[in-house]
């Protein structure tokens, strides 16, 4: 529907603007008539060069989402009927990108689709685990009560994701800084000492010609090396989309010795904690099984939930297959064991959610405090070695002098 901007005087004389969607303009003027506004000078709205192209448009972020679904929670809690609420959330929307989203799940919902499948046409803004979850509280009749569940558990899976991604920031940033250093000096500094060494007569000691063919083959092969690093990355890219890629990577990252407890932990908090979000919203526990595996994040993790969901499907209990998939730990095995015996599983998965978050939080503590010794020892005997070497032949001439 067409957007239109107008401009007029209203009763008492004030200038006033503001913008309508109408069918046409003359829908629009008849409504800001309505408004008893005189003198009014209405157009459509010029539409924004950029507007098709992806790349310009704003993200809607994590933030966005939580807000809008607490925010919707509210509104209908309080008796506002669903499309009202979606137009005010909509008006008060800055984000363009999501303010179209949201425009575009209201028509549907006057049309009379579900708002969970109006959610539905949108996957990169609502994915299955929300639209899922929207379903059985409409279903229920308790979507205000989903849509808070909705909220806070979009809170924790963001605060976790905010933990894991300031584990990895610093010792990204120290090892960029550290290989920059390492460039600048064989680059730049290496060759001054090397003219200064070629006039003396003296062989060089062994460091000394060690670093400094690692600066003549540096220097002459810099482009080579940028390109093979360049295409090894876009490389393992390339494998990771494939499915047997993905499947070899994770289980590497899984078993590798210091990332992989970190990633099992994580990814046990985050299974326990969807799981344990849809089955308190009603949703039946195959499908919330499907949607969780496919929103695991790893491709062994995926699997042995979708191995879970069939073994579940022939009538076994939920505690067997999880322990025979070798993915998680027997402590949460067991306890997801007594949770489905006493008929509390979700609480259960909620109780084991909160254990293993903490247990995230320790990790990284643990992996950021054994991460900055090891590389101000790296980056120390780095260029500390490279100084040695570069001194060693003075430190030779100076013996002799002597």
């Amino acid at each position: 529907m067409p957007a239109y901007v107008w401009k007029g005087v209203n009763s008492q004389g004030v200038k006033r603007k503001g913008e309508v969607e109408s069918p046409d303009q003359a829908a629009a003027l008849a409504h800001v008539k309505r408004l008893r506004i005189q003198d009014i000078v209405i157009k459509e709205k010029p539409k924004d060069l950029f507007e098709n192209i992806a790349f310009f448009k704003p993200k809607v972020t994590g933030k966005d989402i939580v807000v809008f679904t607490r925010q919707l929670s509210t509104m209908i809690d309080a008796g506002l009927p669903l499309i009202q609420s979606l137009e005010i959330l909509a008006k008060q929307q800055e984000n363009s990108t999501f303010k179209n989203v949201l425009i575009a799940i209201k028509r549907d919902v006057e049309t009379g689709t579900t708002i969970a499948d109006a959610m539905r046409k949108h996957p990169t803004v609502f994915d299955n685990l929300f639209a899922n979850m929207v379903e059985a509280g409409e279903t229920g009749g308790i979507l205000d009560t989903i849509l808070g569940r909705l909220a806070g558990f979009k809170e924790k899976s963001m605060a976790l994701q905010k933990k894991i991604k300031g584990a990895m920031t610093y010792p990204t940033i120290c090892l960029a800084i550290s290989f920059l250093i390492l460039g600048i000096i064989l680059i730049f500094v290496i060759p001054v000492f090397q003219e200064m060494f070629s006039s003396m007569d003296a062989a060089l000691p062994l460091p000394t010609q060690i670093v400094v063919q690692m600066s003549n083959y540096l220097k002459s092969n810099f482009l080579f090396i940028f390109m093979g690093i360049f295409a090894i990355i876009y490389a393992v890219k390339k494998i990771y989309k494939t499915e047997k890629g993905q499947l070899k990577i994770d289980g590497m990252l899984l078993r590798a010795p210091v990332v992989g407890p970190l990633i099992r932990k994580v990814a046990v908090a985050k299974f326990t904690r969807t799981l344990s979000t849809m089955l308190q919203s009603g949703v039946p526990i195959l499908d919330a099984l499907q949607v969780v595996a496919r929103t695991s994040g790893n491709k062994v993790i995926e699997g042995a939930v979708f191995r879970v969901a069939e073994s579940i499907s022939e009538g076994r209990p939920i505690a067997e297959p999880l322990e025979e998939s070798g993915v998680f730990p027997n402590m949460v095995v067991q306890m997801i064991n007594v949770g489905e015996s006493v008929g509390a599983l979700d609480s259960m998965l909620a109780k084991i959610a909160d254990f293993y978050d903490e247990e995230v939080d320790q990790a990284v503590n643990n992996l950021t405090s054994m991460i900055e010794p090891f590389m101000m020892v790296f980056l120390g005997g780095m260029i500390g070695g490279i100084v040695v070497a570069m001194y060693l032949p003075i430190f030779k001439i100076a013996g002799a002098v002597g």
